[in-house]
């Protein structure tokens, strides 16, 4: 089986066949032996050998490795997975400022922005209110405000948009 397995930021091809592996195109014996009764296990590469404590991770195929007591975060999936991830992290990639969007119901009490003002991240832009307290809504990214599209004392919906934002004049 043919992983792809990134170690602190390096990736590396790992291909497993019983007693030997193939690891960026060489050749070595490998070997996994576990200490009875707790949570370590040896791992012979060629003639080295390391003693491991592997944790899952928050996702598949992560790992939170002890390596002979340094702290490694690891990733190894197979090709297939790699090739997932890869595109789906490539499709994911920012592509600009998103728009500010009510994140429940309530009433728009006041707009700080007009159409063509330059925010920064973090800077308020709508205030609504909901459950009678009111909510400072805020500029995930830098942006330029592109359109408004509620007015103070109107209604919104959860998931309405209330100011578009494009990115900054390069």
């Amino acid at each position: 089986m043919k992983y792809i397995v990134d170690v602190n930021g390096e990736r590396i091809t790992v291909e497993l066949d019983g007693a030997h592996a193939v690891v960026n195109g060489e050749r070595v014996d490998v070997a996994l032996t576990p200490i009875a009764g707790t949570p370590v296990r040896l791992v012979r590469l060629g003639e080295q050998v390391h003693r491991v404590v592997a944790r899952r991770g928050s996702e598949r195929g992560r790992w939170v490795l002890d390596v002979d007591g340094a702290r490694v975060e690891a990733e190894a999936l197979d090709e297939r997975m790699r090739a997932i991830r890869d595109l789906t992290a490539a499709s994911a990639a920012a592509s600009g400022p998103a728009p500010v969007t009510a994140p429940m119901p309530g009433l728009v009490v006041r707009i700080a922005v007009a159409v063509g003002d330059t925010v920064s991240a973090g800077q308020g832009l709508v205030m609504i209110e909901a459950m009678k307290m009111e909510n400072e809504l805020r500029a995930t990214t830098a942006g330029v405000v592109t359109g408004i599209r509620v007015a103070p004392g109107q209604a919104v919906e959860k998931g309405a948009i209330l100011v578009d934002l494009g990115p900054l004049p390069e």
